[in-house]
């Protein structure tokens, strides 16, 4: 299964990575739209976490037994069976945190733009990179497959 690697010795903090991921998942997919226009703002699904010197880009790690699958009550959480990928059925998502508690990355997060659901990376579900990866600067983050 294809994984987003974080290579943190290349991150120069610059944020690309929550813009395009926020533009991807965005009604309009437009830069401008998704900032200026869009009521409904969506989260980036990635975060930028930031301590001094050293800045990396922070989502769902794609565990192989991921806990938040196990935790998720609805059944919201789960591996898509085309990409083998953790992701969240927003339409299942009844907003219990239980993914958030037990998720050792930190990487879920609640979207209380409205919805009261929980939020996490997809790996840009239907592309061939997600946006994250594709508009890095210094390839501090790279799409691969891992073990």
């Amino acid at each position: 299964m294809k994984r987003i690697v974080i290579h943190e010795e290349y991150c120069i903090g610059c944020g690309l990575c929550e813009v395009h991921c926020l533009v991807q998942h965005s009604t309009s997919r437009d830069i401008i739209k998704a900032f200026k226009v869009e009521r409904d703002r969506v989260l980036p699904r990635v975060t930028l976490e930031e301590s001094g010197p050293v800045s990396f880009a922070l989502q769902c790690r794609q565990c192989q037994e991921p806990a938040c699958l196990e935790a998720c009550i609805s059944g919201a959480m789960h591996r898509d069976k085309e990409t083998g990928a953790v992701v969240c059925d927003e339409n299942r998502c009844v907003g219990c945190w239980m993914c958030i508690m037990v998720c050792p990355a930190g990487a879920i997060q609640q979207n209380l733009t409205g919805h009261g659901i929980a939020s996490k990376c997809d790996l840009c579900y239907g592309s061939e990179r997600p946006a994250c990866v594709a508009n890095c600067p210094n390839e501090a983050l790279t799409y691969e497959e891992v073990g």
